[in-house]
């Protein structure tokens, strides 16, 4: 089964990368890709860890789509490429991100939870002090606060991006431990007609299974969801399509025949040949 399509893709224009976006077309070709869609961090309000980051979340996106232009009319003829973004959601930047939605002619936009009630679950200091299941249930209670604060975006980005830095990772997660706060996630995502996003980058984290696990996908079908995009999440060359293999099996074992593109915000289903 073969996926010819990376809709997370990040270059030097995101602050955790230093890849240059010609490099990664470059790999993209080589690696036998039709489409390519970049996804280049706007994390408004970030608050920063560390001080000396201060502002490097903030995307300079006319110089972002200065550079997309360029490239997506020299290589027009061996790759399709797509300008989007991934947006980090906060439930006080509801208008200010719808705002910054409109002001771009994005194809795709991905909603994403990279803060918890103003901390990053990236740092240990998230879990300190409590069980790892008390910190995933804060996460994935502000993902319910996001939802209702803002709905300009195409797909909800790794849902359970959590599980990559516990301590314990995903040793002990599941869907039925909070299947009472996924549901009405997932729930919230379809009545809102949108998507969510299989996330390959947790490849990279040691995990078991993908972002989100093959069960919150299974109770995303059963729910009535269709619209699913795959993202490697690569901020480097060598992890552009990282174990799609894995996310077409995970998909076709969930009942899906078709993953989801989108090209100037509209949904494109394409079988999983």
């Amino acid at each position: 089964m073969h996926i010819q399509t990376d809709c997370h893709l990040h270059t030097s224009f995101s602050g955790d990368s230093t890849a240059p976006m010609e490099e990664m077309i470059l790999k993209g070709i080589d690696s036998g890709l039709t489409t390519m869609c970049f996804t280049e961090h706007m994390d408004m309000d970030y608050v920063y860890y560390n001080p000396k980051e201060e502002g490097i979340f903030e995307l300079n996106t006319d110089s972002y789509l200065y550079d997309f232009i360029k490239y997506k009319e020299k290589y027009a003829s061996r790759i399709k490429l797509l300008f989007g973004v991934e947006l980090g959601v906060q439930p006080h930047l509801g208008r200010e991100l719808s705002r910054y939605a409109r002001s771009y002619d994005f194809d795709f936009i991905i909603a994403s939870s990279h803060l918890c009630n103003r901390k990053d679950p990236y740092y240990p200091y998230f879990y300190e002090g409590r069980t790892d299941e008390e910190a995933y249930r804060e996460y994935f209670l502000s993902i319910l606060d996001n939802l209702k604060a803002f709905d300009n975006f195409d797909v909800y980005g790794h849902l359970d991006y959590v599980v990559r830095y516990g301590k314990t990772k995903d040793e002990e997660y599941c869907y039925d431990k909070y299947k009472d706060i996924l549901d009405k996630i997932l729930e919230s995502i379809i009545e809102k007609e949108k998507g969510i996003e299989l996330n390959t980058g947790a490849a990279g984290y040691g995990l078991r299974d993908l972002n989100p696990c093959t069960d919150i996908l299974k109770r995303y079908r059963e729910l009535g969801g269709e619209i699913v995009t795959i993202g490697s999440d690569a901020h480097k060359p060598a992890d552009i399509a990282r174990a799609f293999d894995r996310a077409a099996q995970a998909l076709a074992s969930c009942g899906f025949r078709y993953y989801t593109v989108f090209e100037k915000r509209a949904p494109e289903f394409c079988r999983i040949s």
